[in-house]
């Protein structure tokens, strides 16, 4: 029996960019950009091995799957414009087709199927579930409420009441984004170029702190940077969250630390386990 495919874990971008300039010009790249220790992605990670061993290994690969830790292969991770983990990259022959964040499988699956075709899926010949219905609107019944869960985010929403759910949407998405790491940073720029002088010294405070922690680049989507300020109730950046709470902007960070030396020190690198 063939074997299925696996994810290959990358561990430096010398090894990433070895990888990539090996696979055959048809082959489908799944670049999986996570933190291990964020709880989103943990779950992500999951799916994602599930899902490669659904399907069939080839020679030559018809598809390769790819895991990098976000924050140390920086360089590739701003390569893709990567803001928010986890984050899944789909290319092919270097131009991206696809790309999925946060944690939504059914458009990770629906980007498998898409663009791989329905010759490796299991040996099966079903190319998987079809598009989502993202221009139809959905009729009027009792399952309106599926399709306010599920649909509205693949712009399927009833016209009637589109702008009350987009707000409802936008906060939903921002409340799983602060929660997506246990501290998050709101920044401008990543960590590895940070693109203002307050985010540059926000960055400093964490590391030299030793704080793990998880960021998202609020340049690269307007509607977050504008929706976080009034969800936050604060009007600058950056912003930090602990476990879903907001704790403030750059001089209440530094004051924190000034005052107790072992804030945030649950969080650190070097906490020891219990």
């Amino acid at each position: 029996m063939a074997a299925p495919c696996s994810v290959k874990q990358i561990a430096s971008v010398a090894e990433f960019r070895q990888h990539i300039s090996d696979l055959p010009t048809e082959c489908l790249a799944v670049i999986y950009f996570h933190a291990s220790w964020a709880t989103p992605c943990i779950d992500m990670s999951k799916h994602l091995n599930t899902k490669a061993a659904e399907i069939i290994a080839t020679d030559p690969p018809q598809i390769s799957f790819l895991a990098l830790e976000a924050e140390e292969l920086a360089d590739v991770s701003e390569e893709y414009r990567v803001s928010q983990v986890p984050c899944l990259v789909f290319q092919r022959n270097n131009k991206v087709l696809d790309k999925v964040m946060g944690i939504d499988t059914d458009k990770v699956n629906l980007a498998i199927n898409t663009h791989l075709g329905r010759s490796v899926l299991g040996g099966t010949g079903n190319p998987g579930l079809p598009p989502r219905q993202q221009v139809t609107r959905p009729p009027a019944s009792a399952n309106s409420g599926q399709a306010a869960s599920t649909g509205v985010a693949n712009g399927s929403s009833p016209v009637d009441d589109t702008k009350e759910r987009s707000k409802d949407d936008l906060n939903a998405h921002l409340k799983q984004l602060v929660g997506a790491a246990p501290v998050m940073l709101f920044m401008k720029g990543t960590p590895s170029a940070p693109q203002c002088g307050f985010s540059r010294k926000t960055v400093a405070i964490l590391r030299e702190n030793g704080i793990k922690y998880g960021f998202f680049n609020i340049l690269a989507d307007d509607e977050v940077r504008q929706g976080l300020k009034e969800f936050s109730e604060w009007p600058t950046f950056p912003q930090v969250y602990v476990d879903g709470e907001f704790v403030g902007g750059l001089d209440i960070l530094k004051e924190e630390f000034e005052n107790d030396p072992e804030f945030l020190k649950g969080y650190s690198v070097n906490k020891v386990a219990a």
